[in-house]
């Protein structure tokens, strides 16, 4: 606020009992103000309740706010809503203050095409397009590009006159643990997003006798490159780089140990390049010991990513599989993989695709092997221990 105080916006939840008995719960966006550590509730609360939801459009599914401050003074808030066909949209208020607000518009509505609510929302401007971040519940799978459940999308397009328009639709992470992804606007120009490494689906999969359980991804820089969102770690995680291995040129057969090339805190970018005749596949395999792997693989005759965390020592009978499609650069393709105890972030060609997983593999499974299947490969290899 112009005052220095923050101002936040989030959803507040009452009951209401039905002519029937049954209670239902009404979602509706309230107001607090602080200093980033004390907070007051406006006393206006709820600042935006039913009456301010478009026609045919449902209360008890009206969440999640996303805030921000336009450069004349004014505030936005994108808001995600239910619509009257059972399906997603999101909703955007304006308000002169940021305490008395007023309908806009639906920015874009899922007309039961890709999930039903649509979660989180987030709408911004980035390298000359506009970005839509939505995160939808109950999808059905579409190819390799969406997976069955709760997904994540970015809408880029344009906005004009008040109108978005779609121009691409993409998945955001093809992982298993990423949802509710945010971004916030860096001190110097940056668009980075954090999201919450977890599901729905698995949110009540904790281990056994864990002390801490959930945990959020590393901060992203969002880009945008031939029309596609790029995502790369934040830059400043360089500043935690310790000891670091690299290899130039290994042909790799077979599956082969380098060694100083190990570890469960990470940050390791691998490149692979076909020598000879074609290979079948090549496997990266992390965290792994005589029990335990999780395994990165690549088949180039189909451009698949499949990433399989079945032998990592979860527990319960959930999804441990995704692949995605890939695009390589001149037989060419670049695995860039973060881990951090009981994460592995992996970024593919420079950010095109990420993909993001919990393990619960023991720390002392921390070895590192490379394996190329029915044909020989190149790697180089830059490893970089991180001083957390």
């Amino acid at each position: 606020m112009p005052d220095g105080r923050q101002l936040l916006m989030y959803t507040g939840v009452h009951n209401r009992r039905r002519e029937d008995g049954l209670l239902e719960e009404y979602q509706t966006q309230c107001i607090a103000v602080g200093d980033g550590v004390d907070y007051e509730k406006y006393e206006g609360d709820p600042v935006l309740i039913g009456a301010d939801i478009p026609e045919g459009n449902s209360p008890l599914d009206f969440r999640d706010p996303k805030l921000w401050r336009e450069q004349d003074g004014t505030y936005r808030a994108v808001v995600g809503n239910r619509t009257a066909d059972g399906s997603g949209a999101v909703l955007m208020y304006k308000s002169d203050d940021g305490f008395h607000w007023q309908f806009v518009t639906v920015v874009d509505a899922c007309r039961n095409e890709y999930g039903l609510m649509w979660e989180c929302p987030d709408f911004f401007p980035l390298d000359g397009r506009q970005v839509l971040v939505v995160s939808p519940q109950d999808m059905l799978a579409l190819g390799l590009e969406f997976h069955a459940g709760n997904g994540n999308i970015a809408f880029l397009g344009s906005w004009e006159d008040g109108r978005f328009t779609r121009e691409k639709v993409q998945s955001i992470d093809y992982g298993i643990d990423f949802y509710a992804a945010q971004t916030m606007e860096t001190y110097d120009g940056r668009r980075v997003m954090i999201a919450w490494m977890q599901n729905w689906a698995t949110s009540n999969c904790q281990p056994l006798n864990a002390r801490i359980f959930g945990e959020m991804t590393l901060p992203r820089e969002l880009t945008i490159r031939n029309g596609r969102l790029i995502q790369n770690p934040v830059r400043e995680l360089e500043h935690y780089h310790g000891h670091r291995v690299a290899y130039s040129d290994v042909l790799i057969t077979g599956e082969t140990n380098l060694p100083g090339v190990s570890g469960r805190i990470l940050d390791m970018t691998v490149t692979v390049r076909p020598v000879g005749n074609a290979y079948h596949a090549f496997r990266l395999n992390v965290a792994k010991d005589g029990e335990h792997v999780t395994y990165i693989r690549y088949k180039p005759e189909m451009n698949v990513v499949r990433v399989d965390r079945s032998r990592c020592g979860i527990r319960y009978d959930v999804v441990h599989v995704r692949e995605f499609q890939v695009r390589p650069r001149n037989g060419e393709i670049k695995l860039r993989l973060v881990m951090d105890r009981h994460s592995l972030e992996l970024f593919v060609n420079d950010g095109e695709q990420a993909a993001t997983f919990i393990i619960y593999t023991p720390e002392t499974a921390d070895s590192i092997s490379f394996q190329a299947e029915g044909g020989a490969v190149l790697v180089d290899v830059e490893k970089y221990e991180l001083d957390l």
